[in-house]
């Protein structure tokens, strides 16, 4: 776990420099003295919940964006390090490059269903919906009974709070990214 006093300064530093702020600028908005401002950016300050609470209010900013670590801009995820999740004696992978995360309303996969293989799925909390574009292959979903034929390049949108299932009913292995979005 990382030094609560190392984020602090760390993120503090980042968001003044970014807002192009000086210490005198943050010492008048904040009503904190620029010499404590300056331990606290260069990690030599153990600030009080108050003082934290204080830098928050006066550059507007939520305290968890001095205390949390912050995510980077852009996330590279390659396949060969993602674990798939498999069933049905491995005929189908499910490669969870964007699984589901707090704040996030939305999460992104990549299924492969081989030849045969079969998935059901249990239905998603209410006001879910699914996403799926088939770049190969040939798949046969099934929503409340209905069911649909998606071939190479077709897309299917459908609200997935209701039980649902993929099968390969086609002669190769099926390639699909799928989104599962939640609405607020």
């Amino acid at each position: 776990m990382e030094d609560l006093n190392s984020l602090i300064a760390t993120n503090f530093k980042k968001i003044r420099e970014d807002r192009k702020l000086s210490l005198d600028k943050v010492s008048e908005l904040t009503g904190i003295s620029k010499s404590l401002l300056g331990q606290i950016e260069r990690g030599k300050s153990n600030p009080t919940v108050t003082t934290v609470s204080k830098i928050a209010y006066g550059l507007k900013i939520q305290v968890a964006k001095l205390i949390t670590t912050q995510k980077a801009n852009t996330t590279v995820m390659h396949k060969v390090n993602i674990k798939p999740l498999t069933e049905d004696d491995g005929k189908y992978k499910l490669y969870p490059f964007f699984p589901y995360e707090d704040g996030r309303c939305f999460e992104l996969y990549t299924l492969e269903i081989e030849k045969g293989g079969y998935l059901k799925a249990d239905p998603h909390i209410d006001n879910t919906e699914e996403f799926l574009t088939i770049f190969r292959g040939e798949i046969t979903i099934k929503v409340n009974d209905e069911k649909y034929i998606i071939k190479d390049g077709d897309s299917i949108r459908f609200k997935a709070d209701k039980p649902h299932s993929y099968r390969n009913t086609g002669c190769t292995l099926a390639e699909i990214d799928l989104i599962v979005y939640r609405h607020a």
